[in-house]
């Protein structure tokens, strides 16, 4: 068996030598375009985003007006009914889809590099970003089903705590807005919201073009144009999102029919660009990222059986994204759980983690970075968060270095600095 020091340095030589070259430009209408050839197979993989145009922009008093929007982009044009418009698709072996995240909304293309097919296949995507049919049937159609799945959802102990924990999180930030999503809410969206929101958030300023496989820059080049052209010049939407304010924890117990009950701690805490990003990230995997390996999964589930899984999770946004951490137990062991899990909270802050700890983490982080891009799909993605943060070209390299570097006092620093454990929103839905 390989030692944890061995293992973390043949992670950091793949990496090294899987560099991804990305080449990176911003057309003359504020277009920024994010490229990396691979002309193994014939495909070109293509992702559009439009920073500004995700859910926490949507209108005051009205749910999923983004989400709708997005959703209809590629539910037939002005030209090609839903029917034709995924037959045309389809004759030509392209994928098109298009959804709405919390800050931006994307379109994205799958085609064969053939120029003919991917003519066709810009041609119908572009007729989905500029002329989009916004059917009246459709959208009924996509609204009842939202109607639906919210009503679902509110039947099961996790939505409930989710959304509990988002509102004393983000009480008044556009980061709660989806916790205030009722049947009301998305009841009242109509087509005129969604077309008012199309016109003001879908520019050429703001889109965000990452693509990947079988072009290279000069086409690639001729490809964006050809897919924005008809957009408008600029977006007249607000992009930015407002700094979150950091609120006093408070504790909601929600009864709730079952045996189970769903906990979950958590806080606003984590930037895309922030400063102690890789030490937090580290310090998760080590606290209850990690899976088995992790402290409250020995502490909670191996050691007293109150869970079959508990998990943190750390959500890294423009402002201030979550840190949670939930597990579901039965309701006689709420208390107990609680006190358990509060208390390696304190433990590793104060502390920090081991030496093998942090080995052990570093070893399974760097290790698997490079799975999460290692297919043109999962690379378009990556390029479209490093464009959507301003991230720099070399993040694909830096990652696993800057993983590599930390030592036990940075992440026990960073840990005692950002995080208090009084700081911890608590949730309990199912309380007794």
């Amino acid at each position: 068996m390989k030692s944890l020091p061995l293992i973390l340095a043949l992670a950091l030589s793949t990496t090294a030598q899987a560099g991804v070259d990305i080449q990176r430009w911003t057309t003359g209408n504020g277009t920024e375009v994010l490229l990396v050839e691979q002309h193994d197979n014939p495909i070109v993989d293509m992702q559009v985003n439009f920073k500004g145009a995700g859910s926490v922009f949507n209108p005051e008093g009205k749910s999923e007006v983004a989400e709708f929007t997005a959703a209809l982009l590629t539910d037939g044009t002005e030209k090609l009914d839903e029917e034709a418009f995924n037959a045309a698709a389809d004759d030509i072996a392209a994928q098109i889809d298009s959804s709405s995240g919390q800050e931006s909304s994307a379109a994205v293309l799958r085609s064969l590099s053939r120029p003919e097919t991917l003519k066709q296949a810009a041609g119908l995507l572009n007729q989905s970003l500029t002329h989009p049919r916004f059917d009246p049937a459709v959208f009924d159609r996509r609204q009842k089903e939202a109607v639906t799945a919210l009503q679902q959802q509110e039947t099961t102990p996790d939505y409930n705590a989710g959304r509990a924990l988002t509102k004393l999180a983000y009480p008044d930030h556009p980061y709660g807005s989806g916790a205030n999503i009722t049947t009301e809410s998305i009841r009242k969206v109509n087509l005129d919201d969604i077309r008012a929101f199309h016109r003001s958030h879908y520019g050429k300023d703001n889109a965000i073009v990452a693509i990947v496989g079988d072009i290279n820059r000069k086409q690639a080049d001729r490809l964006v144009k050809n897919v924005l052209n008809g957009l408008p010049e600029r977006s007249s939407a607000a992009k930015n999102v407002p700094a979150v304010q950091q609120q006093t924890a408070q504790r909601r117990d929600i009864p709730f029919a079952g045996e189970q009950a769903q906990v979950l701690l958590g806080m606003p805490l984590i930037k895309r660009h922030d400063p102690d990003y890789y030490a937090l990230v580290a310090g998760n995997y080590i606290l209850g990222g990690g899976g088995f390996d992790s402290r409250l999964m020995k502490v909670l589930r191996d050691r007293h059986g109150y869970t079959y899984g508990v998990h943190s999770t750390l959500e890294p946004a423009t402002e201030a994204g979550m840190f949670t951490i939930g597990y579901s137990t039965q309701k006689k062991n709420t208390k107990d759980s609680l006190v358990q899990a509060q208390a390696v909270i304190k433990q590793f802050i104060e502390e920090g983690p081991t030496e093998e700890e942090l080995a052990q983490a570093k070893a399974n982080i760097i290790g698997s970075f490079p799975l999460r891009f290692d297919s043109n799909a999962k690379l378009v993605k990556y390029l479209s968060i490093i464009g959507h943060h301003n991230l720099p070209n070399d993040y694909l390299e830096a990652y696993p270095k800057a993983i590599g570097k930390l030592t036990v006092e940075q992440v026990k620093d960073a840990w005692q600095r950002r995080v208090k454990p009084e700081d911890l929103h608590i949730v309990v839905v199912g309380a007794e």
